[in-house]
Formats: C-alpha cells, sequence, structure tokens
C-alpha cells in the first residue's frame, strides 16, 4: 500500500485484494472465496429462486447458505465452492500455465466468462 495526501489528509491507497490491506494471512484464499461466493449470490438472485430453494439445489440447509450469502465463508473450501457454481449450472474450468519472467511466483485468480 503506499501513501499520499489528499486536500490535506494522509490518505493510505488500498491493494486488490482488501483482505491483505487487513492483515489477514490467508488474503489469498479469503478473496478467492469472496469473488466465487459474489458469483453464487449473483447466479442465486439471475434465476430469482429463494435461499431455500437454492439450498436445497446446492444441498445444504438454508442457514448455512444465509452465512454463506452473507459473507461468513471461512468454513467453505474453494472447492465446495466451486461444486456450488456447477449445481447452478456453470462450468468451472482450472487453467494452469507459466508465469510471466517478470515474477518469479505464480498467482492464483479467477476470471469469469
Amino acid at each position: 500500500m503506499s501513501k499520499r495526501k489528499v486536500q490535506g489528509m494522509d490518505v493510505e491507497m488500498g491493494t486488490d485484494n482488501v483482505y491483505a490491506d487487513l492483515g489477514y494471512v490467508d488474503a489469498d484464499e479469503m478473496l478467492i472465496k469472496a469473488q466465487l461466493v459474489a458469483k453464487i449470490a449473483e447466479i442465486i438472485k439471475r434465476k430469482g429462486i429463494t435461499q431455500t430453494q437454492a439450498a436445497a439445489l446446492l444441498e445444504m440447509p438454508q442457514p448455512k447458505l444465509s452465512y454463506l450469502l452473507s459473507g461468513r465463508f471461512r468454513g467453505f473450501s474453494e472447492r465446495r465452492l466451486m461444486d456450488c457454481l456447477t449445481k447452478l449450472g456453470r462450468d468451472v474450468q482450472i487453467v494452469v500455465k507459466a508465469a510471466p519472467r517478470s515474477r518469479r511466483d505464480g498467482r492464483l485468480s479467477i476470471v469469469f466468462s
């Protein structure tokens, strides 16, 4: 994060990952989960189904789905969230490719089409 002055106030610019900005150790994992959950919520809304109907489709209790959709997804694995997407009629594709030479480590990201 970088700091600068805006109208006489110190402002700290965040990164693309709010969880990293907040100091979470598992920030990358949390961001991926948040993106998957956001897509799940979008699909449920677009389908016009209730949480009860969605929970039945996703094979989970409605209260658990409610926790998930309200951002409490720590108990869910990325795999479980991807399974939810497939049950909602989406294909999930994982692509592994070489990182650019400008970076030593690879990066995990999600692209929705």
